[in-house]
């Protein structure tokens, strides 16, 4: 019963907790920690002080993250962790941090169908075009799915960056048949 009622306490949520102390010189050391962090999804709690979700991959790259540490001088500890109290507040902050990716994915999308859009007023309909503009919507796809999958509590933003990929999908489908109808003109 002690496992069941403390993850009743805290709401089922286990967190990662990555505390480090990183030398001030070289700089770089520290700029490359922190976008280490950001690119796992994690949040900072307190300066220095990271975390996330727990999951086997979590583990693995926090582990890894904080042998990086220690190399380069600094000191770290990783820590499994149930918020006793503030655990919503660390939620809604995780959830946050999603769903500010999924509304970046979003202006993205806007800016994809832009782009789209300029094609079509420039009148440039070719494979090249159609090639360039095919590998951007890769990239948001790829994008989409790497927020997806450290998204784990379920933020609300899901939806809408979906939906704006779905669009842009659609977006380049029609302007592909553009691309086949001129380009097959030529012939």
């Amino acid at each position: 019963m002690g496992q069941e009622a403390a993850e009743r306490r805290t709401g089922g949520v286990r967190w990662l907790v990555l505390v480090y102390k990183i030398p001030a010189e070289p700089t770089r050391l520290r700029a490359g920690v922190w976008r280490k962090i950001k690119g796992l999804g994690a949040i900072y709690l307190q300066n220095s002080v990271a975390a996330l979700p727990e999951s086997a991959s979590a583990e693995r790259a926090l582990r890894l993250l904080r042998n990086e540490i220690l190399e380069m001088g600094g000191t770290a500890s990783l820590l499994t962790a149930g918020a006793l109290g503030g655990g919503p507040e660390i939620e809604e902050q995780f959830n946050a941090a999603r769903d500010d990716e999924y509304e970046e994915i979003v202006d993205r999308c806007e800016d994809f169908l832009g782009q789209i859009e300029k094609e079509y007023r420039a009148e440039h309909f070719t494979y090249a075009e159609l090639e360039e503009n095919d590998e951007d919507l890769v990239k948001l796809r790829n994008w989409l799915a790497k927020v997806v999958a450290r998204d784990v509590l379920g933020a609300s933003g899901q939806t809408a960056a979906q939906t704006a990929l779905e669009r842009c999908a659609k977006v380049l489908d029609e302007y592909a048949a553009r691309v086949y109808a001129e380009e097959g003109e030529g012939r």
